[in-house]
């Protein structure tokens, strides 16, 4: 799976030209009837670009197919030994999984659930920036569920962690697959019950109340933060 032109046309497809399967090709899926596999290049040359780039670049409905290569590329890189005794890992081709002959440990790709959630008020949307996004850029708030909490919970705890503002009113939207590296994002809506900010300086630099007529830059069209944000958007169009 790389970048190249499709049928031709401008426009791209991560998709390659069919070649037969090798033992060191990952099955991946199927897309449009056809099985996929993905080969990693352990050392992919200078002219590969990234996987968000890969992102920006190629349609939208090509999310669910990268998510997977992504998050599969990279778990079959990480765990090339067993995580319990050390041996050498051996790849199934009848599942995803990594197996161990020595001790018999059998590893899975691992997915890390997490919130992600746009906090409003009446229509202002509470937006915060991350020191690691292009200048300019805000985005809603997101988190990892702690062991033992629930995504509620986190909800809660995140928003409070990071902007200092209370919430209730949640409401489940919906989820999507994150390849970066390997997160299950959960979307909620709230409604803050305070509108005092208080940033934490660490994962949040900055943070502010913005009107649907005043936006700064958003989030890729790709992501679940801003589905968030045009789902409400759109709401305070038809009001």
């Amino acid at each position: 799976m790389a970048p190249a032109p499709l049928n031709g046309s401008e426009e791209l497809t991560p998709l390659q030209p069919y070649q037969p399967w090798t033992e060191q090709m990952q099955p991946l899926c199927y897309w449009d009837d056809e099985p996929v596999a993905l080969l990693v290049e352990p050392q992919a040359g200078s002219g590969w670009i990234d996987g968000r780039q890969w992102m920006s670049e190629l349609s939208t409905a090509w999310f669910s197919l990268l998510s997977t290569a992504l998050q599969v590329g990279a778990w079959l890189e990480n765990h090339r030994f067993c995580g319990r005794c050390g041996a050498p890992a051996t790849k199934l081709s009848a599942e995803f999984a990594m197996h161990c002959h020595a001790c018999g440990h059998r590893n899975y790709p691992r997915i890390s659930p997490c919130i992600i959630t746009l906090v409003t008020s009446g229509e202002a949307m509470l937006l915060a920036r991350s020191p690691r996004f292009p200048p300019g850029r805000y985005s809603t708030l997101a988190g990892f569920i702690e062991p033992g909490e629930s995504a509620e919970e986190a909800v809660h705890r995140e928003v409070f962690e990071e902007v200092g503002v209370h919430i209730d009113q949640l409401r489940y939207h919906q989820s999507q697959a994150w390849p970066f590296p390997h997160s299950l994002m959960f979307g909620y809506f709230a409604e803050a019950t305070t509108r005092r900010i208080r940033i934490d300086g660490v994962e949040i630099s900055d943070a502010a109340w913005f009107s649907p007529r005043q936006l700064p830059s958003l989030p890729p069209p790709y992501s679940i933060s801003r589905e968030l944000i045009e789902t409400h958007l759109a709401r305070w169009r038809e009001e």
